[in-house]
């Protein structure tokens, strides 16, 4: 009986946790709003709650996530390929990451295709970001460090610039 009633609870209030640019009412960070994961490995519930049946396990550190709702101690997440569900906070960081979504993707010395290509990223690297303007971000990946295009990255905004 309770946790139906804590089921009920929940489906009423979600609608009002995933509009689009508004502050999450947990953190009154925005949402939608990009993440990591802190630890190797995440269950991924159906639910926001340790009762709430595991859909899924999150099996690689510092993988990018969206963040889309709150709900107390919990973080609607969804991945690259809108696969998600609810992870404990305790499992994300603040700490921002990208994968590289084009094969070979061309690291350059700075944010113009004119200077030294650094290093290649193969596609489903995980990089860590510093810093993205409109076009270009930042990164780190295995010891090299350069610029690439946004457009090649999953876990930056579109329109998101990251100081």
């Amino acid at each position: 009986m309770r946790r139906l009633a804590l089921t009920l609870i929940v489906m009423a209030v979600w609608p009002l946790m995933v509009a689009a640019g508004e502050r999450g009412p947990v953190t009154g960070l925005t949402l939608p709003r990009y993440v990591s994961l802190k630890a190797s490995e995440a269950n991924v519930r159906r639910g926001p709650s340790q009762t709430h049946r595991i859909d899924w396990v999150f099996k690689r550190r510092d993988m990018p996530l969206r963040v889309t709702a709150e709900f107390g101690h919990w973080r609607r997440v969804e991945d690259r390929d809108g696969a998600g569900g609810w992870v404990h906070y305790t499992l994300l960081s603040g700490v921002r990451t990208v994968i590289v979504e084009d094969d070979m993707l061309d690291l350059f010395a700075r944010p113009d295709p004119g200077t030294m290509v650094m290093a290649r990223l193969e596609a489903g690297v995980i990089a860590r970001l510093s810093e993205c303007g409109p076009d270009w971000c930042a990164l780190s990946a295995d010891g090299h460090r350069g610029w690439a295009r946004k457009a090649a990255l999953w876990g930056v905004g579109v329109d998101e610039v990251v100081k």
